[in-house]
């Protein structure tokens, strides 16, 4: 199932097709579809939302249902276990603390002439998340994501999440004319939301949420409904079509990035544990058929154990068809001469996640510069990262680490220049910027300067 390569050039083909898979010429379509749905929330608000929500989601829903209520709320806490609410909790504080560490400090410098420079960082007022649902419930995203924001000191946060639909609650395949009545027979709410979702957004300090997912739940935070308010940023991770969204809608708003397929790339010596690595590689590929899942190592040896372990360990995964699917089309194991190679590699592929499973991660780390992040040893498998480590798991994807860096509270921030000259600086610099504004032809500007001189006395033109 995971395919050995050890030709370089082969390789470098290979790893080009898995960090492109997502530009397809299915995309033109879809972004179609995706402009469609935006313009209709755009015009229609609450209307179109509901309407595309029981289109493409099969989920009928009313207005009143659109917000998810208190007591829903306070319900989730019932829904969830001591240990799972206690996991949360301190998956909560070791992302807290890290991101307090990150807010960026305003500041000022006072140079000569009474001339003030400086910057001013201040939150945004209103952020959107947005976490999926669909195959998983995503707990550990919501922190994520929501706690930047609030550590930013975002005053209002909301957030949209995916009601479950029939199938999932029921089992029952509900075709559009049949969704309300086959609803209203399971005998439950058409509408649930993943308590542990629920109950992760209340220990960040969310409470405004919203059981809409899809294009159109990022239509409505761009342009805002009658029930759902429009924000200044929206962050977190979706298919393809909420990332299709937050691509058409990014200059209303700001965004995260442009999340595709998760992905991790593992480099690996002779001293690696071919258990351990096999596991990180299957625990990549259970996200999504899309995931990408690859081992570049310098022992052919453990190439092959690899090859053979993740055979093994896939015997009763739960999520086996989903995991070989990815496994099959984005899965990779290429043997190379050097760890240099690896890193020549890894820094071309630019990979989501990086794991440095060799025997000294440290030394290694100097040869990687493109990573959204990286996990060093064989003691830090990506699911420390995934879940409580403390640095942001929503991290740039597609080769997107050659320029992109992991969400963050900058995300949720923005700084303004501070400027103050005294008129004896101004006075001093006149000249340049007459000089530079005639040469731009732009005569205001330097107009606007020279007013600001003293008036020499009259009689007085030669001094």
């Amino acid at each position: 199932m995971l395919r050995i390569i050890t030709q370089r050039i082969e390789a470098e083909a290979e790893l080009r097709r898995i960090r492109d898979r997502t530009s397809t010429d299915q995309i033109v379509h879809k972004e179609a579809t995706v402009r469609e749905v935006l313009q209709a929330v755009k015009r229609q608000g609450d209307r179109a939302v509901l309407h595309y929500t029981q289109e493409f989601d099969l989920t009928y829903l009313t207005s009143e249902q659109l917000r998810v209520s208190g007591s829903e709320l306070d319900a989730a806490y019932q829904q969830v276990s001591k240990e799972l609410l206690e996991a949360i909790q301190f998956a909560r504080g070791q992302i807290e603390a890290f991101h307090r560490q990150r807010v960026p400090k305003s500041w000022v410098q006072f140079k000569d002439d009474e001339v003030v420079l400086g910057k001013r960082y201040t939150p945004v007022d209103r952020a959107g998340i947005y976490i999926p649902g669909g195959r998983a419930a995503y707990p550990s995203t919501v922190l994520m994501n929501a706690i930047p924001a609030k550590v930013a000191g975002v005053p209002r946060i909301a957030m949209v999440t995916p009601p479950a639909s029939p199938s999932q609650l029921t089992g029952l395949e509900a075709t559009k004319s049949e969704l309300k009545s086959s609803q209203m027979a399971a005998g439950i709410s058409p509408a649930a939301i993943n308590p542990a979702v629920l109950v992760a957004a209340q220990e960040a300090g969310v409470h405004e949420i919203y059981r809409v997912g899809g294009a159109q739940a990022i239509a409505a935070l761009a342009y805002g409904t009658e029930t759902i308010p429009k924000v200044d940023v929206i962050t977190g991770p979706g298919n393809i079509y909420v990332t299709l969204a937050k691509k058409l809608v990014y200059g209303t708003v700001g965004i995260d990035s442009l999340a595709g397929p998760s992905e991790v790339l593992v480099i690996a010596d002779k001293t690696a544990n071919p258990v351990y690595v096999a596991a990180d590689l299957l625990a990549q590929a259970e996200h999504d058929p899309m995931a990408a899942a690859i081992l570049v190592t310098t022992d052919e040896l453990l190439a092959q154990k690899v090859q053979a372990e993740v055979e093994w360990q896939l015997r009763d995964h739960p999520r086996r068809l989903l995991t070989e699917k990815a496994l099959a089309h984005y899965g990779l194991i290429v043997v190379v001469e050097s760890l240099g190679v690896a890193a020549e590699l890894s820094n071309e592929f630019a990979p989501e996640h990086l794991e440095l499973e060799v025997d000294d991660p440290w030394a290694m780390l100097e040869l990687i510069r493109h990573a959204g992040a990286i996990f060093m040893g064989s003691s830090t498998p990506e699911a420390v990262g995934d879940y409580l480590a403390g640095p942001n798991h929503t991290l740039p994807t597609s080769g997107a680490a050659r320029y992109a860096s992991a969400l963050g509270v900058e995300t949720f921030m923005k700084h303004s220049s501070i400027i103050s000259y005294s008129p004896t600086a101004l006075q001093k610099v006149a000249n340049a910027i007459d000089v530079l504004a005639n040469a731009e032809g732009l005569p205001s500007h330097a107009e606007s300067v020279r007013l600001r001189m003293p008036k020499r006395e009259p009689g007085n033109e030669g001094l």
